[in-house]
């Protein structure tokens, strides 16, 4: 089975593919879709869904994982921006007829670290030592979709367990 863990920005979309492993998942690939900030929002949002099918036709992914939309009071375009950008991701993946489930950041972070409320740097360090990489991730976007796809990887072996 292989998770596709998505972390939706208009500039940069990071994503992840673990495949399931007995214990522990196991990297396939991982990387960044970035879009143009002088292109236009609908080309802006084209090229995410675009890049998303190639890497959908290149897998054969059973399941998409990705951070759900949060809004910040002081900041509500960047939750509008990351809206955009999450319309065009479960569009293409439900063209591919896979499951999406969504997941907030406090899950992915709790998940990861123990804590709801840990800084990027902690869940990054948490990705790295859960994977075997010995450098760190960036930009920030890829940990935290590599986090998403390894939040879905456990809480689809809790699943298991209680089935």
């Amino acid at each position: 089975m292989l998770i596709l863990g998505i972390d939706p920005g208009l500039k940069r979309t990071g994503y992840a593919i673990l495949k399931m492993g007995s214990r522990k998942p196991i990297v396939v690939e991982g990387g960044i879709i970035r879009t143009k900030t002088e292109t236009s929002l609908a080309d802006r949002v084209h090229e995410i869904g675009r890049n998303l099918h190639e890497i959908l036709e290149s897998h054969k992914i059973d399941t998409l994982a990705i951070e759900q939309v949060f809004s910040l009071p002081k900041n509500p375009k960047s939750a509008l921006l990351m809206a955009h950008a999450r319309g065009t991701i479960l569009y293409v993946a439900r063209t591919h007829n896979l499951n999406v489930t969504h997941y907030t950041p406090t899950q992915v972070k709790r998940i990861l670290t123990g804590s709801g409320q840990a800084p990027k740097d902690q869940v990054e360090l948490a990705v790295r030592q859960e994977l075997g990489f010995k450098t760190q991730l960036e930009p920030h976007d890829l940990a935290d979709a590599f986090a998403i796809a390894i939040c879905h990887f456990y809480h689809h072996q809790q699943n298991l367990l209680a089935s």
